[in-house]
């Protein structure tokens, strides 16, 4: 991802698109261990990309996670 600092890292996990929006959920790996999950709206015009919301949370660990499931992928990050 452009703009982001190069100790960052971005997992694309799923792309979905229906009439003029595309969402993209994926994972932020941060150097401090903490990541996010995140997912961006984003509403194209005629090929244009107009407006964007994003909604960021912070992962949940193995150990936090209530359903056993990770929030992203199918496994939890390595730690």
């Amino acid at each position: 991802m452009k703009g982001l600092p190069p100790e960052m890292k971005y997992e694309n996990g799923r792309i979905i698109a229906e009439a003029d929006y595309v969402m993209a959920h994926g994972r932020y790996t941060r150097p401090d261990g903490a990541n996010w999950i995140v997912v961006d709206v984003m509403r194209m015009e005629d090929g244009i990309f107009e407006e964007h919301w994003d909604v960021i949370q912070d992962e949940a660990t193995k150990e936090q996670s209530k359903s056993g499931l990770p929030m992203f992928g199918n496994e939890f990050p390595k730690e």
